[in-house]
């Protein structure tokens, strides 16, 4: 379940509410208990570090780079060029 923002318009009170894709938005805000909250719009809460996910991963002995070795060696076997493609065979 997403975390959504909200900010009070009344109070300028902030509050984070865990909840569904599908809830509605949360009006009356904790603080004051005025109908002024309005959801905000903010950043995603989670950052994607290190070297990420290959093909190569959880792979071992040929199965490694299947889909890569196959496309560049059939263009390489037939001299094709790589904007024109084969137009002789």
């Amino acid at each position: 379940m997403p975390i959504y923002e909200y900010q009070c318009q009344s109070c300028g009170h902030e509050h984070e509410a865990l909840q569904k894709l599908g809830a509605d938005p949360i009006v009356n805000c904790p603080a004051c208990s005025k109908p002024d909250l309005m959801k905000k719009i903010s950043a995603a809460g989670f950052r994607l570090k290190g070297n990420g996910w290959y093909e190569t991963d959880f792979k071992s002995g040929t199965k490694k780079n299947v889909a890569g070795e196959s496309s560049a060696s059939s263009s390489k076997a037939h001299n094709c060029p790589s904007t024109g493609g084969c137009k002789s065979h």
